[in-house]
């Protein structure tokens, strides 16, 4: 048998009442959220019972997924469920790098929240936007980028599909030549153009914040969304500049794969990181958290 990873979510997959059935079944999950409302009170009544427009906001969807994320995998290794790698897209490294040991759940409560806060900061100084370009080449994404200047491929998330962050403005035109060259441009349900050079204040503010953080060496193997291999020993320099670059989503899949992992867990709502990896390879079993708790109810 090979090893097992976690992989936790980035925005765009939340959903109100994400999350609460776990919360009212299973005292671990409890625990997490409970630590959440006393540094961020409310945190838990967002998640249950907000509204999609409310969770769409980056200052509220990054310190409610952290807790979300946190309180399914808390759940998980209560029933003795355990990574040998860890790894998150874009928000989710956050949590994975609280998993991992590379600091407190606590710790990593206060730093999402000021990341979300960061972030939404710059979100708002600009009008941008971000979308999932399908059916087109890496090489064709980056020819259309190069063109409009504004927009700027962020998230190279699997074969076939490339994410895009840029001013909202040269969206629709984007899209347009995007459609003509035989793809697609998804809008996503983000608020800002992440990973791109519009981030830039935010990850150098939040540079700040990690460097006052007690930060140490993660304990379970923690991939880097910037460098697609394991974080290197200065945890907090590679996470404040990984806001301002892309993610190498399916570079770190197949670099987990070759180190030995054939068993991926999606850890966060819905199955976005399970169909990712999927179409990265077939030879590897992806699933979500709520069917491996399925699974095991069953057995």
């Amino acid at each position: 048998m090979g090893k097992v990873a976690f992989v936790f979510s980035g925005q765009g997959a939340q959903y109100p009442g994400m999350v609460k059935a776990l919360y009212e079944v299973y005292p671990a999950a409890r625990d997490v959220f409970d630590m959440c409302d006393a540094i961020r009170p409310a945190t838990s009544a967002q998640c249950f019972e907000g509204s999609e427009a409310a969770l769409q906001e980056t200052a509220t969807t990054q310190p409610c997924l952290y807790a979300m994320e946190l309180a399914a995998a808390a759940v998980l290794t209560e029933k003795g469920i355990a990574p040998d790698a860890v790894a998150g897209f874009s928000l989710g490294e956050v949590t994975a790098a609280a998993f991992s040991g590379a600091f407190s759940r606590e710790t990593g409560f206060r730093l999402v929240c000021r990341r979300g806060e960061l972030m939404q900061q710059e979100a708002e100084r600009f009008d941008t936007a971000m979308a999932a370009v399908v059916k087109l080449s890496e090489a064709q994404v980056r020819e259309l980028c190069e063109k409009h200047g504004d927009i700027y491929p962020v998230n190279f998330n699997c074969p076939g599909q490339i994410t895009v962050s840029g001013l909202a403005e040269r969206m629709p035109e984007f899209s347009a030549e995007v459609k003509a060259a035989g793809g697609r441009a998804l809008p996503l349900k983000v608020k800002g153009a992440f990973h791109s050079p519009y981030m830039r204040r935010a990850a150098d503010a939040f540079a700040e914040t990690l460097r006052a953080a007690e930060i140490r060496t993660p304990e379970i193997t923690l991939y880097s969304n910037m460098t697609a291999l394991p974080y290197p020993d200065d945890v907090a320099a590679a996470l404040a500049q990984q806001i301002v670059s892309p993610v190498l989503w399916e570079r770190l899949i197949r670099n987990m794969i070759d180190s030995g992992v054939d068993t991926f867990i999606e850890i966060g709502p819905g199955k976005t990181l399970t169909n990712m990896i999927r179409k990265i390879s077939g030879e590897v079993a992806a699933k979500t958290y709520e069917e491996l708790l399925e699974e095991a109810q069953t057995c």
